[in-house]
Parts: structure tokens; sequence; C-alpha cells
């Protein structure tokens, strides 16, 4: 590229966490593969998630004229103007937002992420932990079935659980459990939050060996009903015996009587918001974020647990499970339907473009904010007044647009679908 394109491609990694899809299987490596064929997918190995933006753990790069490649964050510092006034005002001279593709095989930790108050002082306080001075909200696509836990189910339901379900009562503790459904009881908003709170912090203290205890009789009691004919969907024995095999003995196994278990179809997002509770579970999924890498974990991991935190800090509120899902707002014109996912924040926002069949352009508006944006599926070429030569656009390309840059795609595909990054200043 020249030094005066404003729109160009992006070389991305990826990072092989444990819980990742295993080779072919993972959506990550499929589109990495695509873009880069001398790529080679080891199909022992997991590809967990594909970072797109400037953040230190994994940078994105621009594919220089020279044939080298410096880190999109080194261009920024050179190209400062590039951002616009709008994120230079508010953000500073960076991208706000971390852009991701995540292929979820092994289910994620119980975990949260810190408001940006809260993530200063875990930052001030345990730097080695918590390595951001952000705060981390995070909005998820859809890919495929994607499936999660998210948010505290409604008092009521947790109550009928700990009713029914005595090892669930155990680990829990008699009087707290009691403390609870007296509160489902009532309409006192207050009350059930607070006794949400004692149940759940209860519960992720418990001793780890009556936990381990307890859940093996509720496990063996629920494979004996299985055997018996009897259905046992009640206990939310499918989401419980997944975690129950990739963490034996977790007290973690516990929370889906806690959390609401959601399940997201191609397309549809989820917001987790600061102190909202959440683990997923399974499938591919788009996730964009507020520039940070802070979570509070405390269960389902071997990682470091910060139970004390997590639980001082979560938003006890219940709520049905179908109020967990974020609806984007669509507009289709001209054969295009452009689906924009816009959380109440300004750090990032999201819009999802697909064609339909016979669709032979695409345009992408001039944004007052830079973008990234990544072909998920089909083919074209882009072109940009800046561009001194068109981008081919396949399965797995990357590309970065400056402040005001619009970008008209030639779609050579039966149809296209992309997703684009941004901040919404």
């Amino acid at each position: 590229m020249s030094e005066d394109e404003l729109v160009f491609p992006l070389k991305c990694s990826i990072q092989n966490y444990a819980w990742g899809k295993l080779g072919h299987e993972s959506e990550v490596a499929s589109l990495l593969k695509a873009s880069d064929p001398a790529f080679q997918i080891d199909e022992s190995t997991p590809y967990a998630e594909l970072w797109m933006g400037t953040h230190i753990n994994c940078p994105s790069k621009v594919r220089t004229g020279r044939g080298s490649t410096l880190s999109l964050k080194d261009w920024i510092i050179q190209h400062p103007d590039q951002l616009g006034d709008a994120v230079t005002k508010r953000f500073g001279n960076d991208l706000p937002f971390l852009f991701k593709v995540l292929s979820v095989n092994k289910s994620l930790s119980v975990q949260a992420h810190p408001n940006k108050v809260q993530a200063e002082k875990l930052h001030a306080k345990f730097p080695e932990l918590y390595k951001d001075n952000n705060h981390k909200p995070e909005l998820a696509i859809a890919l495929t079935p994607f499936k999660a836990m998210c948010g505290f189910r409604p008092i009521q339901q947790v109550a009928e659980f700990l009713s029914r379900i005595e090892e669930l009562r155990a680990v829990v503790g008699g009087p707290t459990s009691c403390k609870l459904i007296s509160a489902s009881k009532t309409m006192d908003m207050p009350l059930q939050r607070e006794a949400m709170k004692d149940c759940f912090t209860s519960l992720m203290n418990q001793e780890s060996d009556f936990v381990k205890s307890e859940l093996k009789l509720l496990i063996n009691r629920l494979q004996d009903l299985d055997s018996a004919g009897t259905d046992t969907s009640g206990f939310e024995s499918e989401t419980l015996y997944k975690l129950y095999n990739e963490f034996p003995g977790d007290v973690g196994c516990f929370t889906v009587y806690f959390l609401n278990i959601v399940t997201l179809q191609p397309g549809e997002g989820m917001f987790l918001e600061a102190n909202l509770p959440h683990a997923y579970l399974s499938g591919d999924t788009m996730e964009c974020m507020a520039c940070s890498d802070n979570v509070v974990r405390a269960g389902l991991t071997p990682k470091y647990r910060d139970v004390h935190t997590l639980c001082e800090m979560l938003d006890y509120t219940g709520k049905p499970a179908n109020k967990t899902k974020f609806p984007g707002k669509s507009v289709t014109e001209n054969g295009v339907t452009i689906t924009t996912f816009s959380p109440p924040i300004r750090d990032f926002a999201v819009k999802k473009f697909q064609t339909s069949p016979g669709v032979t352009a695409l345009q992408l508006p001039a944004l007052t904010s830079p973008s990234i944006t990544i072909v998920i599926q089909g083919n074209g070429i882009a072109n940009n007044p800046t561009l001194e030569s068109s981008i081919p656009l396949n399965r797995g390309e990357i590309f970065f647009a400056s402040v005001n840059q619009e970008v008209m795609i030639d779609v050579s595909s039966e149809s296209m679908l992309l997703f684009q990054a941004y901040a919404a200043v």
C-alpha cells in the first residue's frame, strides 16, 4: 500500500485457547485459511479467537508496499488525524474497540467484566491480574447456533430449583435457600437482589470437596432417571452434563440453576454490559468489545478465580432469558439488508451487511469513525478513491477504513455477508 491509502487490508492473528474448536471444525481457522492459503490447519489444535484491532495482546498488522508490515497501532500513531475528531476527543489516539471471531467448543469460565471505575481500581491494585484500566462491555452476534449462560434467571425460577433439587439446596445452604424462596414470593426487588446475591455468594464460596460430592450425587441421580426413561430436561441436564464432563466437580456446574441458558440463532445478538455474569458454551460468533482484556472469573476455569471480586460486582437483577437478547435494527434497500447493533455505549457498534442473490454492488457508507470489516461469505472487489488498486475480497479478508471513507464493493458472488465494527461517536 502507498502512504496515501486510507482503506487497506489487515493481517490478523489468532489465539489458540484450550476452549476453541479443533482444526477444520473452527470457523476461526477456516476464515484464516480462506484468506491465507499458506496457513496450515492442525486438526489437533484449538483455534479459539481471531483478533482484529490494536490491543497489545494480538495486534493486527498493516501490509506495506515494501513487503514488510507494521502494527495497526503504529500506523494510527503515524496518521492520528485518520481516527477523526470525535474518536480522538473521547478516546485518545487509539481504536476504542476490539473486534473478534470466536469458535467455542469447551465452555468458557463463569465471568463478568468490570465497569470503567471498577477496572481502574482493579488495575491499580492488581496490575498483574487486570492489565487494562478500561471497561469491557461486549456484543456477540451469532454466526452459527450459539449457546451461552447470561444474566441471572428470574428469582422464581431459582427458587423452584432450590425447592426441587436437594443437592443444590445443600451447597447453597438451607437458611440462605429459604431466604431466597421467601423473597421470590414478594415484589420487593431490593430484597430479591439481596437474596440472590447471598445464595450465589454462598454457592461460589462453598468448600470444594462438599461441592464435588453433592454434584456427583446429582449427576448420578439424573443419570438413573435418564436410564429409567424419565425426562430430566427440567433439571437443565444437557448443559449440566456438558459442564460436568468438561470440568468435573467444579462449582460452576451449579450455576446452570442461577443463570439463564440462551441460544442465539445466526444473526441474533446479545449485549453483555458491565457486571453481567455469563459463560459462553458452544458455537461460533462475532464479538465486539471495548479495547480491554479484563475478565473476572470464579468458575469453570483453570485460571485465577477472584470469587470475592466477582460476587461483589455482579448485577443480581433476575430477568427472563429472552430479555438477554439484543436485537439489531434492519433496513433493506436495493437487495442489501443492513442490520445495525448499537449498544448504549460509545466504544463500539457493529453493522451486518447481507446481500440478496443478484446484487452486484454494495456500499459501505462513510463513518465518523474508523472501521474494521471482515468478509464471512462471498467475494468481490473493494474500491475507494484513495486506493491505487482495488482490494480483492474473499471469505476471511479483513480491511481497515479510515474516518470518512466510503467503500464501494463490486459483488462477484451470489451473495456476500460482512460485519463492520466502528466507534459509535
